[in-house]
């Protein structure tokens, strides 16, 4: 039984992410397993946590990109297997769950989200396919099918395509040695804020000048940002990935 705060808060969710699911489920494939241990751990309730709609959840993905890519492109079976390796990433899947503001609704201890969970990648996409464990649950494969693709066919496109990319930094680094003989350089700009709030700034650089930057909580992730930044510039400028 959700209390009335809790109702309110799925109800939103759903209703900006045109979810049509028993709000119970959503619930509980919002609830990460930090927050139902603090329950726990403090006598107050006894929940379940998402872990068991996420194993779900991953099921009914690779299904439903699978019957995607069958049914709307001719692709061998290892196109059809790396495609949808690409797209069901944690990377793609995280970035996904950030469209559809699930940070800011999911339930998280009070310790995980001090540090940041509410943004880690794994975290977001655990409860992405969660969140599609409780469509499942709801309407079955149909629905669960027409979820996936409206939330990730851009990505199935770009993987089609040859233009997704997830590891920007090695992208970028074989780019720069195939055109250039010479690989990029990070350097970071920016170090600030106390350990639970950090903030960085890495710039990228070939041969002494700054090729892009960018921005994030981790020195990893602002790595990946400039390095991206980088490779849309070197393609403006007429390089072939």
């Amino acid at each position: 039984m959700l209390s009335a705060e809790e109702e309110k808060l799925i109800e939103k969710f759903c209703r900006i992410n045109g979810i049509e699911a028993d709000r119970e489920l959503v619930f509980r494939a919002l609830c990460h397993s930090s927050f139902t241990n603090e329950l726990a751990q403090n006598g107050e309730r006894t929940l379940e946590s998402n872990e068991r709609m996420e194993f779900l959840g991953d099921a009914v993905l690779e299904l439903s990109l699978a019957k995607t890519l069958y049914n709307e492109y001719y692709l061998t079976e290892g196109e059809m297997s790396k495609i949808r390796a690409m797209v069901g990433s944690e990377k793609v899947l995280s970035s996904v769950a950030k469209t559809m503001r699930i940070g800011d609704f999911i339930f998280l201890g009070k310790g995980e989200r001090q540090t940041g969970g509410a943004e880690r990648d794994s975290i977001l996409a655990d409860a992405f396919e969660a969140v599609l464990a409780a469509i499942f649950l709801t309407g079955g494969l149909g629905v669960s099918v027409e979820f996936v693709q409206s939330k990730l066919s851009d990505y199935i496109e770009r993987a089609v395509e040859g233009e997704l990319i997830l590891d920007y930094k090695t992208s970028l680094q074989e780019l720069t040695q195939a055109r250039f003989g010479s690989r990029p350089l990070y350097e970071t700009l920016l170090d600030e804020g106390p350990p639970q709030e950090k903030w960085f700034k890495v710039g990228v650089f070939l041969d002494g000048s700054l090729m892009g930057e960018g921005e994030g909580r981790t020195k990893k992730a602002a790595e990946q940002l400039a390095a991206k930044h980088a490779l849309e510039i070197l393609k403006k400028s007429g390089a072939k990935k």
